[in-house]
Protein backbone atom coordinates (compact mmCIF):
# COMPACT_ATOMS: atom_id res chain seq x y z
CA UNK A 1 0.00 0.00 0.00
CA UNK A 2 2.82 2.38 0.87
CA UNK A 3 4.62 1.59 -2.39
CA UNK A 4 1.45 2.27 -4.40
CA UNK A 5 0.98 5.60 -2.64
CA UNK A 6 4.60 6.52 -3.33
CA UNK A 7 4.21 5.70 -7.02
CA UNK A 8 1.02 7.76 -7.32
CA UNK A 9 2.58 10.72 -5.50
CA UNK A 10 5.72 10.46 -7.63
CA UNK A 11 3.69 10.45 -10.84
CA UNK A 12 1.71 13.43 -9.56
CA UNK A 13 4.90 15.38 -8.89
CA UNK A 14 6.30 14.55 -12.31
CA UNK A 15 3.01 15.51 -13.99
CA UNK A 16 2.74 18.77 -12.05
CA UNK A 17 6.25 19.72 -13.15
CA UNK A 18 5.68 18.90 -16.80
CA UNK A 19 2.16 20.25 -17.37
CA UNK A 20 3.13 23.97 -17.24
CA UNK A 21 6.02 23.28 -19.60
CA UNK A 22 3.71 21.89 -22.29
CA UNK A 23 3.49 24.37 -25.12
CA UNK A 24 2.15 22.14 -27.84
CA UNK A 25 -1.64 21.88 -28.07
CA UNK A 26 -1.50 18.18 -28.92
CA UNK A 27 0.60 17.47 -25.86
CA UNK A 28 -1.87 19.41 -23.70
CA UNK A 29 -4.76 17.44 -25.17
CA UNK A 30 -2.96 14.20 -24.31
CA UNK A 31 -2.28 15.43 -20.77
CA UNK A 32 -5.90 16.46 -20.21
CA UNK A 33 -7.16 13.21 -21.75
CA UNK A 34 -4.90 11.16 -19.51
CA UNK A 35 -5.92 13.21 -16.48
CA UNK A 36 -9.59 12.72 -17.27
CA UNK A 37 -9.15 8.94 -17.52
CA UNK A 38 -7.34 8.68 -14.18
CA UNK A 39 -9.77 11.06 -12.47
CA UNK A 40 -12.75 9.10 -13.80
CA UNK A 41 -11.21 5.86 -12.52
CA UNK A 42 -11.36 7.33 -9.01
CA UNK A 43 -14.62 9.28 -9.37
CA UNK A 44 -16.83 6.64 -11.07
CA UNK A 45 -16.72 4.01 -8.29
CA UNK A 46 -17.60 6.67 -5.70
CA UNK A 47 -20.48 7.87 -7.88
CA UNK A 48 -21.65 4.27 -8.47
CA UNK A 49 -21.63 3.57 -4.72
CA UNK A 50 -23.67 6.71 -4.11
CA UNK A 51 -26.14 5.67 -6.82
CA UNK A 52 -26.52 2.17 -5.36
CA UNK A 53 -27.14 3.57 -1.87
CA UNK A 54 -29.62 6.04 -3.35
CA UNK A 55 -31.44 3.20 -5.09
CA UNK A 56 -31.72 1.35 -1.79
CA UNK A 57 -32.97 4.53 -0.13
CA UNK A 58 -35.45 4.96 -2.96
CA UNK A 59 -36.77 1.47 -2.24
CA UNK A 60 -37.32 2.40 1.42
CA UNK A 61 -39.02 5.62 0.33
CA UNK A 62 -41.52 3.82 -1.93
CA UNK A 63 -43.93 2.43 0.70
CA UNK A 64 -43.90 5.61 2.78
CA UNK A 65 -43.94 8.42 0.23
CA UNK A 66 -45.17 6.76 -2.94
CA UNK A 67 -43.73 6.00 -6.35
CA UNK A 68 -43.25 9.61 -7.48
CA UNK A 69 -41.06 10.48 -4.52
CA UNK A 70 -39.11 7.24 -4.85
CA UNK A 71 -38.54 8.01 -8.53
CA UNK A 72 -37.31 11.53 -7.70
CA UNK A 73 -34.87 10.16 -5.12
CA UNK A 74 -33.47 7.59 -7.55
CA UNK A 75 -33.28 10.11 -10.39
CA UNK A 76 -31.46 12.71 -8.30
CA UNK A 77 -28.85 10.39 -6.81
CA UNK A 78 -28.10 8.54 -10.04
CA UNK A 79 -28.21 11.63 -12.25
CA UNK A 80 -25.42 14.09 -12.78
CA UNK A 81 -21.88 13.69 -14.02
CA UNK A 82 -20.58 10.14 -14.39
CA UNK A 83 -17.32 10.79 -16.25
CA UNK A 84 -14.71 13.50 -15.87
CA UNK A 85 -13.92 14.90 -19.31
CA UNK A 86 -10.99 17.08 -20.39
CA UNK A 87 -13.41 20.03 -20.52
CA UNK A 88 -14.28 19.38 -16.89
CA UNK A 89 -10.59 19.52 -15.95
CA UNK A 90 -10.19 22.76 -17.90
CA UNK A 91 -13.10 24.30 -15.97
CA UNK A 92 -15.45 24.53 -18.95
CA UNK A 93 -17.97 22.01 -17.57
CA UNK A 94 -19.12 21.67 -13.97
CA UNK A 95 -19.17 18.41 -12.05
CA UNK A 96 -22.69 17.68 -10.84
CA UNK A 97 -22.49 14.90 -8.28
CA UNK A 98 -26.26 14.87 -7.73
CA UNK A 99 -28.90 15.39 -10.44
CA UNK A 100 -28.13 18.11 -12.91
CA UNK A 101 -29.34 16.37 -16.06
CA UNK A 102 -31.55 17.93 -18.73
CA UNK A 103 -34.49 15.96 -17.33
CA UNK A 104 -34.32 17.93 -14.06
CA UNK A 105 -35.46 21.19 -15.63
CA UNK A 106 -38.23 19.30 -17.44
CA UNK A 107 -39.36 17.68 -14.18
CA UNK A 108 -39.33 21.07 -12.41
CA UNK A 109 -41.55 22.54 -15.13
CA UNK A 110 -44.09 19.73 -14.68
CA UNK A 111 -44.50 20.34 -10.92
Amino acid sequence: MGTMLSVVLGLGLVASGTVPALADSAAQDVAYGTGSVFTTLVYAPVKASFCILGGITSGFTLPFAGPQTAERVATRVCGGTWAITPDTLKGREPVRFVGGGSGDSHQAAKR
